[in-house]
């Protein structure tokens, strides 16, 4: 059960890096344009807002990660990140898109809801 707990943890990780590399780096191209639902003006109106959002991803993600490499002394690092990817879930499906709550929440979610079942 470890095992596969700590695999969603990764999946979570990795879905957050690949968030932020969305954010930071291709806001403004064809890749986050469509990923975002964004026009080429907004997204240049709102890239630097995106890339800060980007870089909290990517603090979520190293979060998880550590948790991941300190094995079971990391228990409290996965619940801590994974609760905050779910807050921020529901939040951003609260405020900007539901979709949100099935990309962000439900994984983190699914990934909190094992890590607990593996102690």
């Amino acid at each position: 059960m470890k095992i596969i707990a700590d695999l969603a943890v990764l999946l979570v990780a990795l879905l957050h890096v690949y968030i932020l590399v969305l954010e930071m780096f291709l806001w403004d191209k064809p890749a986050g344009l469509r990923a975002f639902g964004q026009s080429k003006e907004r997204a240049a109106v709102t890239k630097v807002l995106a890339a800060n959002q980007g870089l909290y991803n990517g603090f979520i993600a190293a979060g998880l990660l550590w948790g991941l490499i300190q094995g079971s002394a990391g228990f409290d690092f996965k619940v801590y990140f994974l609760a905050c990817v779910i807050v921020a879930g529901v939040y951003g499906a609260i405020t900007a898109s539901r979709k949100i709550l099935f990309v962000q929440a439900v994984p983190g979610l699914v990934a909190l809801v094992l890590v607990l079942l593996s102690q």
